[in-house]
């Protein structure tokens, strides 16, 4: 068994594939959906939680991994509350720019500030 594994009760390469590709990708479509319902950044922490043990039951079930891994529950959760905030932070700054386009510019993939009354950058 490698450092990795018995401490946080899965291989690396299951780690990336269950935990950083499949959960993170149903961690981003989480962030996606609370942040279309105008839903607080701090609403995806519990649902993180909760995703987080379900990619433990999975690790145990599919890769006879350690389920009772309390550093793997956290790795796992803190990782998907990662994606789910980067994609709750990327569609609310989206919202905020096509919902007050008259107030709101876009400054970048994660902020917006008020417009100043200037042209719109086109890029």
């Amino acid at each position: 068994m490698s450092g990795f594994q018995t401490m946080f009760g899965a291989t690396p390469a299951v780690f990336l594939g269950i935990t950083v590709i499949f959960m993170g990708g149903c961690a981003i479509m989480t962030g996606q959906a609370l942040a279309r319902t105008w839903r607080p950044l701090w609403y995806t922490l519990p649902y993180m939680f909760l995703l987080g043990a379900g990619d433990r039951f999975l690790v145990y079930a599919l890769f006879n991994g350690q389920f009772l891994s309390l550093p793997g529950y956290l790795l796992d959760s803190a990782t998907l509350f990662l994606f789910a905030m980067l994609a709750h932070r990327v569609t609310r700054a989206g919202q905020m720019v096509s919902q007050y386009p008259w107030l709101y510019k876009r400054i970048g993939l994660f902020r917006w500030s008020e417009n100043d009354g200037s042209p719109p950058n086109p890029t």
